[in-house]
């Protein structure tokens, strides 16, 4: 049976083209759920008009489907709560240069 942090092992796959950080690392997946053969993906961008929601989108959605015994994958786009810069892991705030005081 698939696990969630297999889906997560495979979206760690998927890079923001801008940055080349995975997306597991930059805090953007927010929920995943697994029914049977389909995976459900909630997930947010860094801002709503961010250009790239198409193709990281696609990009979600191929990688999980690469996963064995999988027929369906919905990648939801979601706003709430927004994304801020503590939501990325220690290792991708240490690439990008944030420190705890810019967090607060």
């Amino acid at each position: 049976m698939l696990t969630e942090e297999q889906v997560k092992q495979a979206l760690s796959r998927v890079l923001d083209p801008d940055i080349g950080i995975d997306i597991v690392s930059l805090g953007f997946i927010y929920r995943i759920e697994i029914e049977g053969r389909k995976v459900i993906i909630e997930m947010t961008l860094t801002t709503r008009g961010c250009p790239m929601h198409s193709f990281l989108g696609k990009q979600v959605e191929d990688a999980v489907r690469e996963l064995p015994g999988i027929e369906e994958v919905t990648v939801d786009l979601v706003w709430d709560p927004p994304w801020h810069p503590r939501m990325m892991s220690a290792a991708a705030k240490e690439r990008l240069g944030f420190s705890d005081e810019m967090m607060e």
